[in-house]
């Protein structure tokens, strides 16, 4: 016997429960008419269960029941590559925040250990600061040598900053406090052009270097913010 195709087996019965109704109808004398034009295509189109050899009918229903099976299946597919999706959604969520929860606590640590750094240096440089001698409390002297001259640079500079006001003194004047530029008339170990500058330091800026020192550290902390910020220009430029 050849296999016998239906649509389904829920088409299949619910049209033969509706053509039964339609039998009845009719044999009750009640003239029933069909619901719509699409009721006639669809029976003229569907085999009913009713008109299938009682053999083949458990094949029919089998076959359906395979076909709601395999629809049932493909829906929990569905749901469970969803639910895995979802569950991968969030993570992804998860795991983003804690790497961004984990680089904020180290930008955070970073900043702390920033500020941590510069009160360190800004203690110590006040530190400095205090313990630094002024231009007048150096006995007067006839003359200095280049040893004595660095000891009171040593002093009346900041610590920090003693190297680079070094460097431009070596270049300008090789630490001699009587140093003449013959071409310019620059005086002394910072080489002030006009050597009057220095009288606002102190009226001896032309034979003592402490005063000479003094003026120097005011002038590259007012144009250079500092001497490392004089000795960085002088650098590019040969000149400050």
């Amino acid at each position: 016997m050849s296999r016998i195709s239906v649509r389904g087996f829920a088409v299949a019965s619910a049209t033969a429960v509706t053509t039964v109704g339609a039998v009845v109808g009719v044999a009750s004398g009640n003239a029933a008419q069909p619901a719509n034009d699409n009721f006639e295509a669809t029976a003229a189109d569907t085999t009913l269960l009713a008109d299938i050899p009682a053999g083949d009918q458990a094949q029919v229903q089998v076959s359906s029941l395979s076909e709601q099976a395999d629809v049932q299946a493909a829906a929990a597919d569905s749901v469970a590559r969803k639910s895995a999706e979802e569950a991968a959604r969030v993570q992804a969520a998860k795991s983003a925040e804690a790497k961004k929860a984990a680089a904020d606590k180290a930008e955070e640590d970073k900043k702390k250990a920033e500020k941590a750094e510069k009160d360190r240096k800004d203690a110590e440089a006040r530190a400095s600061r205090s313990s630094l001698r002024d231009a007048t409390s150096f006995a007067a002297q006839s003359s200095y040598s280049v040893s004595q001259v660095q000891a009171m640079a040593r002093q009346m500079i900041p610590a920090d900053q003693f190297q680079c006001f070094s460097n431009i003194v070596s270049h300008e004047s090789t630490w001699n406090y009587r140093a003449v530029n013959a071409s310019s008339g620059a005086y002394g170990l910072v080489q002030a052009l006009p050597g009057s500058k220095m009288s606002s330091a102190g009226a001896d800026w032309q034979t003592n270097p402490a005063t000479q020192i003094k003026w120097g550290l005011s002038y590259m902390n007012g144009r250079y913010g500092s001497p490392c910020g004089a000795w960085q220009f002088w650098s590019a430029n040969r000149w400050y």
